[in-house]
């Protein structure tokens, strides 16, 4: 078989909702690969940074037996900077991120997927998923409890079994190897675009839509045109014949992620080879959000915000119950606890944050006494999604944490007011006027 190559752009938009871009996007001669993160707005972008700079250092020529084994160590080595960095910094607990990659050996593709992003693979003008998503609603599909169209509307499709993230012990991965071929137009993104854009359209613009640039921006269009609740991210690689030789350009495109100040989506417009990308890991987050081609860089906001791994024990648990229904599963939920929120207060749930038909799995146990609007925004994204844990000691120690958070009141020192009002057991002499003092602050974000 003839020599192959790779021609490949990665695009990423912070869709209209989210205030930061926890995507991150990576395009290359030999690796393709996006990752989507969740945790808040304090650990989603580094874990899909964290994921994407690890791979990005493997981004080479490879033998074909070696593209498993090199991706493999690359999402566990991804998987042991995040336990550190979490170690360290505390209040990156709960990050993780989806990760899909592709890794070229000559026309001998390897594959590693977890998550809910998804590679679509365009062969003879026909479009199929190529992965299987690690979510609950799937899960459901694969044993007849949910049709297809169920769960595209189902109000759990966003419940990940499986990702890359905190959580100590194997990282379980799809993996697999393929054989590319000239024609073979792939697509990899994040849920921003699927989720909210039909297979059919994608299909059709995929088959329709030459280059690739056009392409890209074609696709992040119609996500925007449908609301974007999420980040988009998309990559793109086409399966050229290189019949004289001509490997085309080296540099890799890299795109997503949040800038450092969280609440200022950036538009940005710099290509990095992979030496940069682990840069950029160092510093906790990716470029500002970067639109480029093989032949070019060009910007495009980027933004965006995910589910956090509470999802990932809430379906385990389910998934015991709908398959064992026994009353063991159910007393396995009551050994997990939760922080979460009701009507602005912060509480202590035993359980997981689910429930199935009129059964609840968790109830409150603790007032914490804080309030959601005294905590810094940065406390408040993290409270979106219910922080888990496995014991009450430990999530005592996150409601400490949270403590830590409150944002001080400025106004120490100011009087109260008071109001006079005549006393009855007073003797009948002239009263004065009681001093009548207020004062008032604002506090700025």
């Amino acid at each position: 078989m003839s020599d192959i190559r790779l021609r490949y752009a990665a695009f990423s938009d912070v869709g209209l909702v989210r205030s930061n871009n926890q995507d991150a996007g990576y395009a290359s001669p030999h690796l393709i690969a996006v990752a989507d993160g969740m945790g808040g707005a304090a650990a989603g972008d580094v874990a899909s940074s964290v994921a994407i700079s690890h791979l990005a250092e493997i981004d080479d020529s490879h033998a074909a037996d070696d593209l498993l084994p090199l991706l493999r160590k690359a999402v566990n080595d991804a998987h042991e900077d995040m336990l550190g960095r979490v170690a360290e910094n505390p209040k990156l607990a709960g990050l993780g991120t989806t990760c899909i990659a592709i890794l070229r050996s000559s026309n001998k593709l390897g594959m590693i997927h977890i998550g809910d992003s998804r590679a679509y693979l365009m062969r003879g003008g026909e479009m199929k998923q190529v992965t299987h998503d690690h979510t609950l609603v799937q899960y459901l599909v694969d044993h007849g409890q949910l049709t297809p169209e169920e769960a595209e509307h189902h109000p759990q499709r966003n419940v990940i079994m499986r990702a890359l993230g905190d959580t100590p012990g194997e990282v379980e991965l799809d993996e697999s190897i393929r054989e590319a071929q000239p024609g073979d137009r792939w697509l990899l993104c994040s849920d921003g675009l699927f989720g909210v854009v039909t297979l059919d359209t994608i299909s059709h613009a995929m088959a329709m839509i030459e280059d690739l640039h056009e392409l890209g921006e074609h696709l992040i269009d119609l996500a925007l045109a449908a609301g974007a609740p999420d980040n988009v991210t998309v990559v793109l690689a086409d399966v050229l014949e290189d019949t004289d030789g001509e490997h085309g350009p080296s540099q890799a495109v890299v795109v997503g992620s949040a800038a450092h100040d969280y609440r200022r989506p950036t538009r940005g417009g710099t290509s990095a080879a992979a030496r940069a990308a682990k840069l950029t890991a160092g510093n906790n987050s990716a470029n500002s959000a970067n639109l480029a081609t093989e032949d070019s860089a060009n910007t495009k906001t980027s933004h965006k915000q995910r589910f956090g791994l509470a999802g990932l024990t809430a379906a385990l648990a389910v998934l015991a119950l709908l398959v064992a229904g026994c009353f063991f599963a159910y007393r396995w939920t009551q050994s997990r606890f939760y922080v979460g929120t009701d009507s602005g207060r912060v509480l202590i749930y035993r359980g997981i944050p689910q429930v199935i038909g009129s059964l609840h799995l968790s109830s409150p146990i603790e007032e914490t006494g804080l309030l959601v609007e005294d905590l810094t925004p940065v406390a408040q994204d993290r409270l979106e999604q219910p922080i888990t844990r496995g014991s009450l000691a430990e999530i005592r120690d996150v409601v400490e944490n949270l403590k830590s958070q409150v944002v001080p009141d400025e106004a120490t020192s100011s009087p109260s007011e008071t109001e006079s009002s005549p006393s009855p057991a007073a003797p009948a002499t002239p009263s004065a006027n009681s001093a009548e003092s207020s004062n008032s602050s604002e506090a700025g974000e």
